[in-house]
């Protein structure tokens, strides 16, 4: 029998209880939490002003019991509710890193953090290079690339300026304004003409990729969150198109594309039977990133 809510609970108690509540409800995680105790967890922290790593070497502190009903009163508003918990608690972690998170834009997740923060994208990396985050959103990739690499300079662009406006909070947040340039614009227009001086050795991008028909069968979660970010067209590749027309002009000679595609590795193989690439190994696998060298698009 779980502990009423009135007695004091370890971390541990509280996790576990929230965790069977969430468990019943059959929500869908891959927002941030893998599962069910990952976003117990997240939660149960949040009351304790600990980070999810941090409350993981506490798991005996005691809770009180007006954390507990905190804790508890944001579980039932995320089974009610079905939306992101990133959104309830207006905050999502990301390769450790904490970021303001609100419907603004998409909860922040990616497998391109796991290839920054690995170093794996050093080589397209000089020295007081330049690197362009396409579709930012909040900012989160952006930010990453310039916490790994404090000499480099980014630009970042997004169409939504609500999104553009989530992405400058948390680019303050990581004191980072004079590294990161937030721009507004569909794609390329919101960039200067390209010329000699303002190429990228580096261009990432999360661009919006779900196909039509997984749009439409998409768990509520993913529904609270903007289409905008989200729908790819039919195939999931309608920006991806433009993305890849335009790249060249953008690119510094031994610069690289690197793209997110998510579940669409057939779709992008037969949009794009030509153009040799490297697929980039994350913990999803070998067909979710990527990787583009300027020569192979030219």
């Amino acid at each position: 029998m779980d502990p009423e809510p009135s007695q004091s609970l370890t971390l541990n108690q509280c996790i576990e209880q929230i965790a069977q509540k969430l468990e019943a409800a059959n929500l869908h995680h891959g927002h941030g939490a893998l599962d069910s105790r990952s976003e117990a967890l997240w939660i149960t922290s949040k009351q304790l002003d600990l980070s999810p790593s941090e409350a993981l070497d506490c798991l005996e502190r005691t809770v009180t019991t007006e954390q507990t009903q905190q804790a508890l009163q944001i579980t039932e508003e995320r089974i009610s509710t079905r939306k992101p918990l990133a959104y309830i608690l207006g905050e999502a972690w990301l390769m450790g890193v904490p970021f303001f998170c609100s419907e603004q834009s998409i909860v922040p997740r990616s497998w391109i953090a796991e290839l920054i923060v690995d170093g794996m994208l050093e080589p397209w990396l000089p020295a007081d290079g330049k690197v362009l985050d396409l579709c930012t959103g909040n900012g989160s990739l952006a930010i990453l690339l310039a916490l790994s690499c404090p000499d480099i300079h980014v630009s970042a662009c997004d169409i939504s300026m609500p999104a553009l406006a989530l992405a400058a909070r948390n680019i303050d947040r990581h004191n980072l304004s004079s590294q990161i340039e937030l721009l507004n614009g569909d794609l390329w227009d919101a960039l200067p003409e390209p010329h000699d001086d303002n190429l990228f050795d580096l261009i990432i991008c999360n661009p919006p990729y779900v196909n039509a028909n997984s749009m439409n069968t998409l768990p509520a979660e993913y529904h609270a969150e903007p289409a905008l970010a989200l729908a790819g067209g039919d195939d999931g590749m309608d920006l991806i198109r433009r993305i890849i027309a335009a790249a060249p002009d953008y690119l510094s000679e031994r610069g690289a594309l690197l793209l997110e595609i998510g579940n669409e590795f057939v779709n992008f193989k037969n949009a794009f039977p030509q153009i040799p690439v490297i697929w980039m190994e994350v913990s999803a696998g070998e067909e979710q990133v990527l990787l583009i060298q300027a020569e192979d698009l030219r």
